[in-house]
């Protein structure tokens, strides 16, 4: 294998923690945006514009996951096809839990209600961010995958 094979191998696990960090980001100003629109109204849009960003994002994320990097994954690894799907599961919750989300920004909810949403996001989104870091890191440095890392694993 040369050296830029090697180096494109293991870009995919720093592509993923890199992803990782920046949807977290997102979560962080999205909640900053939230607890300024505590006490001031205009921030309302802007919690509009985040809570959507964020929640584009982190699906994009998951849905490149479900259709290139899972079966790649699943291919070259079966062993994993277990872990695999309880990622897939973990999707499908924090869909749920994001349409929660954008149901409540866009009737306005109170800004308690909308913390509590993306508190909730955010705990799902950790745990799941941590299992998937601790069984796929590893198998990310040695899967070979020609497939634009945006398309993969969203456009953050």
């Amino acid at each position: 294998m040369s050296e830029s094979e090697k180096t494109r191998l293991i870009a995919w696990s720093h592509e993923l923690r890199n992803v990782h960090g920046r949807l977290r980001e997102a979560l962080t100003v999205t909640q900053q945006a939230l607890a300024a629109g505590e006490t001031v109204e205009p921030a309302a849009r802007d919690l509009l514009l985040f809570c959507h960003g964020f929640c584009t994002a982190l699906t994009a994320h998951h849905e490149g996951e479900d259709r290139h990097l899972f079966p790649a994954i699943a291919e070259q690894y079966p062993q994993l096809r277990d872990t695999l799907h309880h990622l897939q599961q973990d999707h499908s919750m924090i869909a749920h839990l994001l349409g929660g989300l954008q149901a409540a920004v866009a009737r306005a909810a109170p800004p308690a209600e909308l913390l509590r949403h993306l508190e909730g996001v955010a705990a799902i989104m950790e745990s799941h961010f941590r299992y998937e870091e601790r069984q796929l890191l590893t198998v990310l440095e040695t899967l070979a995958l020609g497939t634009d890392p945006q398309v993969v694993l969203g456009p953050l």
